[in-house]
């Protein structure tokens, strides 16, 4: 294993036993392999220890293996941003079907040989195409046979769902369209009925709402499903009861009605869709049931992709009256947290505004990080953590992932919580978490509008293709957390009371991040000096300057870092809370922060996952001592504890600081 990546597992490992809170791992770990890549190098799945690994069996010479190769293929450049990699395990021992295999995949990831397929018989794996996803600790989460899926954009549909698996943002049709907060139009269509009836056309049903639902006769879940629709739409009035289509999957009239009628499910017109075109445009190829419901106007009101006997019949019943025009019952749980479906049901415009903040993918965050079971880090990421019926690492509900509506509002919001929030003030409970060790800079006032309601109100109107460029420009954006503008004074002020500090400082790159504009011609660039000089645009470094008359502030100095520094020189400044301390601050939460303004995905792939060793490679405190000798400066704020410089040189012209420098411990 390569030591940068032994040096963030080391690190990762420290942080678990640190938080001390998760529970033991239920989960099997990956088994250890080793084998030969279709490049000739040896490849070994502990050197993927770290990041989240995604496992493809391929056995070569069938379609299935090429169709999820080409769905790998597709997915490998999100790698960097989405830290994870993919590994090919490639069965069969036919060099033509080998090569194949190797060129559905593009060389876009690794395919290492297995083939007599006794690493995936180890594992139990039988079929043609199947997936593992391993987590950073090394322990598989998730699994599944990926043969079958067929049709035009098999290996669209195959890298959907894995996108799921990896929580890689993707809107696909209707679906995604719905998870931005739009009501698309229904799919018109036309079908055969399988009783051999005359042709249904959706268009027919213009003006009076319906349940649209894709299902195998022979799943359990969508017996269920029907079971509940059964029920709940016979309890609505006859006038505005939604009208049941069934999609059935299975085309053998016989099997099917058979079945259905056995279990008292015969009670709805079934569709048949040979050619799989209402599956493709209903983005439903993926598992059953799919239950789309379609409001009078023709518009998709709401999705379910699967069943769940504890959520989904309660959620069914509040939807059904909402789309029959009836006011919906109040079905909030009645220990634990509901979760935001059961929010969002009733307060639509509320829930779509919230899928546009950094809240609503909290949890995703820590997942690509490998914190996902860090207690210390879980809490904040959320809803309910340590409480009765909340999120609890022993068995995470994905319901409950993400800062959701209960966490601000309380369980079940008002209608439970009527006294968590008094007078409109939030401002208890964003400062529980929003504290200096975790928030930077955190300001109420200013910070309150970015989560508003009422502050977002007219995002809830936005198309949906709108609403989505809008959730990738919060989702690539890490905006600047030290002050805007203020004095800033160049490192060699600091060096009086910081000598040691100071020291590791000039040995490292940042000190030097302007010379390296200068060797590629681009020191009068003000892109290139955004992050190559100190104080950029806000009291520092003036965007066009040279280094000639702006020396003190040429390069990434500790005031890039630790804020400007012209009140805490002052004589009769009060030193203390004048200048940024950043040991008692959370790496990935705060320092990341200020590295990331500069080491983007852009300019630095993958720095934000490797950020706690590249912390470590520049950390101030023993190393400073050790390479300035025991004379380190004696000023009230100087401390062998202090944090690492923010990173920064060469990020905007794309030469990446080198974790060379002096190194140490903290």
């Amino acid at each position: 294993m390569p030591p940068a990546r032994l040096a963030m597992l080391a690190l990762a490992l420290a942080a678990a036993l640190a938080a001390g809170a998760a529970p033991a791992r239920q989960e099997r770990p990956l088994p250890a392999f080793e084998g030969i890549a279709f490049d000739g190098r040896p490849v070994s799945v502990s050197e993927f220890l770290g990041r989240r690994l995604l496992v493809l069996f391929l056995r070569a010479g069938e379609a299935d293996a090429a169709q999820l190769a080409r769905a790998g293929a597709a997915l490998a450049p999100r790698r960097g941003e989405h830290n994870f990699e993919i590994l090919g395990v490639v069965s069969g021992a036919d060099p033509g079907a080998q090569e194949a295999l190797a060129q559905a995949a593009s060389g876009a990831f690794a395919l290492v040989r297995d083939p007599g397929g006794a690493y995936g018989a180890r594992i139990g794996v039988r079929s043609p195409a199947a997936a593992l996803l391993v987590d950073a600790e090394g322990f598989v989460v998730r699994g599944s046979d990926l043969a079958g899926v067929t049709g035009r954009d098999a290996a669209g549909i195959l890298a959907g769902e894995l996108r799921e698996w990896l929580r890689i943002p993707e809107a696909r049709g209707t679906s995604g369209e719905l998870e931005a907060g739009g009501r698309p139009a229904a799919p018109d269509f036309r079908a055969a009925r399988l009783d051999g009836g005359p042709p249904f056309e959706l268009a027919s049903l213009r003006g009076k709402p319906a349940v649209l639902i894709f299902f195998l006769h022979t799943c359990p879940h969508c017996h269920h499903a029907l079971s509940a629709l059964k029920e709940q739409l016979a309890a609505l009035p006859e006038d505005a009861r939604p009208a049941l289509l069934g999609v059935s999957l299975a085309t053998r009239a016989d099997e099917v009605q058979a079945r259905l009628a056995a279990d008292g499910l015969d009670f709805f017109p079934v569709l048949v869709d040979p050619d799989e075109k209402i599956r493709a445009a209903y983005a439903a190829q993926s598992g059953v049931p799919v239950l789309v419901l379609i409001d009078r106007d023709g518009r998709i009101a709401w999705r379910t992709d699967g069943w769940r006997d504890d959520r989904d019949p309660a959620l069914l019943r509040m939807r059904l009256a909402i789309l029959a025009g009836r006011p919906p019952p109040m079905l909030l749980h009645a220990t634990g947290y509901s979760g935001d479906e059961f929010c969002a049901t009733c307060h639509r415009d509320e829930h779509d505004t919230w899928l546009l903040t950094k809240h609503a993918e909290a949890y995703d965050t820590l997942v690509r990080h490998g914190a996902e079971r860090n207690a210390e880090c879980v809490g904040c990421h959320v809803v309910g953590f340590g409480k009765p019926g909340g999120f609890d690492l022993a068995r995470p509900a994905r319901e409950l992932e993400g800062v959701g509506c209960e966490t601000c509002h309380g369980r079940g919001g008002p209608h439970l919580s009527p006294g968590l929030v008094q007078g409109g003030d939030y401002a208890p409970v964003c400062l529980g978490c929003h504290d200096p060790k975790h928030s930077l800079g955190f300001e109420y006032a200013s910070f309150l509008p970015r989560v508003s309601h009422a502050a977002n109100a007219e995002l809830a109107s936005l198309p949906a293709a709108e609403k989505q460029r809008l959730l990738a420009e919060k989702r690539a954006r890490r905006e600047a957390l030290l002050p805007t503008h203020a004095a800033f004074v160049g490192s060699a002020a600091c060096q009086s009371c910081h000598a040691a500090e100071h020291a590791v400082w000039a040995a490292h790159p940042h000190a030097r991040a302007f010379e390296t504009l200068a060797a590629k011609g681009k020191q009068a660039d003000p892109a290139c000096q955004s992050c190559h000089t100190t104080g950029f645009g806000k009291g520092g470094f003036p965007p066009g300057g040279s280094a000639a008359r702006h020396a003190a502030l040429a390069g990434v100095g500790c005031e890039s870092c630790h804020g400007p520094g012209g009140e805490h020189v002052k004589p009769d400044a009060r030193k203390r809370g004048s200048i940024l301390a950043l040991a008692d601050k959370c790496d990935s939460c705060v320092i990341l922060q200020i590295c990331g303004s500069c080491h983007d995905t852009a300019n630095d792939p993958g720095f934000e996952y490797e950020v706690k060793a590249k912390i470590e490679a520049q950390r101030h405190g023993a190393a400073a001592g050790r390479a300035a000798g025991a004379g380190g400066g004696a000023g009230p704020e100087s401390t062998s504890t202090s944090a690492a410089q923010g990173a920064g040189a060469g990020a905007a012209s794309g030469t990446a600081p080198s974790p060379g420098a002096p190194t140490g411990g903290s």
